[in-house]
């Protein structure tokens, strides 16, 4: 019974490491230059599918494909821009981890820094209210004390113990 339960645990730790292997992109560049341009575009150029994981860190289907795409792309002659648009035409603008500043993502870019600006004066707009208001309070209080009647006055003053 042992052996048997030996040899089952043995098959099943040889069949899942090899589960567990994952393949290893190797490419044989032409040009030496190549390779630093390869690794830079992975870099710049987002997993479609995965969610903030560039082509260089991702390791789903889809990543390895466009890795074989920029790779080809790249032995055709093809430049870095040429790879980008491609790239962009194919997938849309969210393949790039920096988008350009145009029309459409003018907002992406912009809208944190608006959305600050308009905290900060609704903060400030707050901040000067309530100042003033504690300002009014305060004027009105001391315009009350100011206009005691003499019985008012006298029991005040026979309270706080400034009786003369």
């Amino acid at each position: 019974m042992k052996i048997v339960l030996m040899i089952v645990t043995s098959l099943m730790m040889m069949l899942s490491y090899n589960a567990l292997a994952s393949s290893v992109d190797t490419y044989q560049f032409s040009k030496p230059e190549y390779e630093a341009r390869f690794h830079d575009l992975n870099k710049i150029l987002r997993c479609p599918k995965c969610q903030n994981q560039n082509l260089a860190d991702s390791n789903s289907m889809i990543s390895q494909d466009l890795r074989k795409e920029v790779f080809r792309m790249m032995e055709e002659g093809r430049s870095n821009d040429q790879i980008i648009e491609f790239m962009v035409m194919r997938y849309g603008d969210f393949v790039l981890y920096k988008p350009k500043v145009d029309k459409v993502t003018y907002f992406l870019w912009y809208g944190p820094i608006g959305f600050g600006v308009l905290g900060l004066l609704i903060l400030i707009t707050v901040v000067v209210r309530q100042r003033s208001k504690r300002t009014a309070n305060d004027d009105t209080q001391q315009e009350s004390n100011d206009h005691l009647s003499a019985q008012e006055q006298q029991a005040l003053d026979k309270i706080l113990g400034n009786e003369k």
